[in-house]
């Protein structure tokens, strides 16, 4: 497989990464709304699984915190009310990102059309409070406190192919708060021959995503740590519901790939990331792709150090050594282990270089081009 950027593409590429980041608002903002789109502003979507009770309130089925929501309160996420008795989904169609410049990589998926850009949209909110959340802006917002534009799911799918993007992915905040916009869209999408991804935390119950998962292509998963005790302190959360995520996705047939951020003093114990591997590949499978990423000071955990590369390097060694087929070191551009290496011949078959970037591919057909081993994945 020849070379997928050269080295003038790849600058070409960064600076458009990084313009996108630095002017999202003027590249997707339009300079004024329609009528229309200022009309759709004000319907506010009926959310999904939930039940109405006889006193008023309702109760959100959408993830494991099935929230009892009184009249005009509402849910732990802060984007989901009881107005009257319906629930409501306050952020749909409310974009507070739309960047056509993302690369797969960037999500991170590395066994996923590598080296494709694709048009990837949040919104504000969240269902966990992470004390070390690197979105913190907008993911522990509530809608009113960002700016947002309004794009409705055909427009959103219009957009994307107009941009020549043939991935939509769902991202920054947590997706799942956003389930009904993520829903919709992911349909017309599919529909349009566009596939769909998203990055999650996994906190949603199996019925919702057993739905999504009809339409979902490949999801990234953070697996935060490997114990309650770590969920409850620094996520206000449960390890239990994102482990069956992880079954339920792969039941389903969707590309899955995991990420865990190392924090140091939290979650580095290296006995339990080897039992963290050992579940992963007897529950998942040896070729599902796990992420180890370095964690820097953020949001609420200032004090923490970055993780020490020596620390990641051993877990990825433990990983290696469990079995696990596919491990990588992510935040930490140039390091090796960002590179995908034949599990058998153990020659590197894509190479990654600066931030997100493929630079060379060595697959053919699903298989190492010097060997003829399978490597998991999708590669067209």
């Amino acid at each position: 497989m020849k070379t997928i950027f050269r080295p003038l593409a790849a600058f070409l590429l960064l600076f458009a990464l990084l313009f996108s980041c630095f002017s999202l608002p003027s590249l997707t903002a339009p300079p004024y709304l329609s009528q229309a789109e200022s009309d759709a502003e004000e319907i506010l979507k009926e959310a999904l699984f939930y039940q109405k009770r006889e006193d008023g309130s309702v109760q959100c089925r959408l993830c494991p915190r099935i929230c009892f929501i009184p009249e005009g309160r509402r849910g732990f996420c802060g984007v989901r009310e009881n107005q009257k008795g319906v629930l409501r989904a306050l952020t749909y169609g409310k974009a507070v990102s739309a960047n056509p410049f993302d690369p797969v990589e960037k999500k991170p998926l590395f066994h996923f059309m590598p080296g494709a850009l694709t048009f990837s949209v949040a919104t504000a909110g969240c269902n966990l409070k992470c004390k070390f959340c690197q979105n913190w802006n907008i993911s522990q917002r509530l809608p009113e406190e960002v700016d947002y534009i309004y794009l409705e799911p055909a427009e959103l799918v219009r957009r994307a192919k107009g941009a020549g993007r043939n991935i939509i992915a769902y991202t920054y905040n947590e997706p799942v708060i956003f389930f009904e916009y993520m829903l919709d869209t992911a349909k017309l999408a599919k529909a349009e021959g566009l596939r769909n991804v998203m990055h999650s935390n996994g906190y949603i119950n199996p019925e919702p995503l057993r739905q999504l998962c009809g339409y979902l292509d490949a999801a990234n998963i953070d697996l935060k740590g490997f114990s309650d005790d770590f969920y409850a302190k620094l996520s206000e959360g449960s390890l239990e519901p994102v482990l069956a995520s992880l079954k339920i996705l792969k039941e389903e047939g969707v590309h899955l790939e995991i990420t865990n951020l190392i924090i140091s003093g939290y979650n580095d114990d290296l006995g339990t990331i080897r039992k963290m591997c050992v579940w992963i590949k007897d529950n998942l499978g040896p070729g599902t792709p796990l992420h180890f990423s370095r964690a820097r000071p953020e949001y609420k955990l200032l004090s923490i150090i970055s993780t020490p590369v020596d620390t990641l390097e051993k877990a990825r060694d433990i990983a290696l050594d469990c079995g696990l087929k596919y491990v990588y070191i992510g935040n930490l551009p140039g390091h090796p282990a960002e590179n995908t290496y034949c599990p058998l011949c153990h020659k590197m078959v894509i190479e990654r270089s600066g931030m997100f970037f493929v630079s060379e591919a060595n697959i053919i057909d699903g298989k190492c081009k010097f060997c003829g081993e399978k490597i998991e994945g999708v590669w067209n």
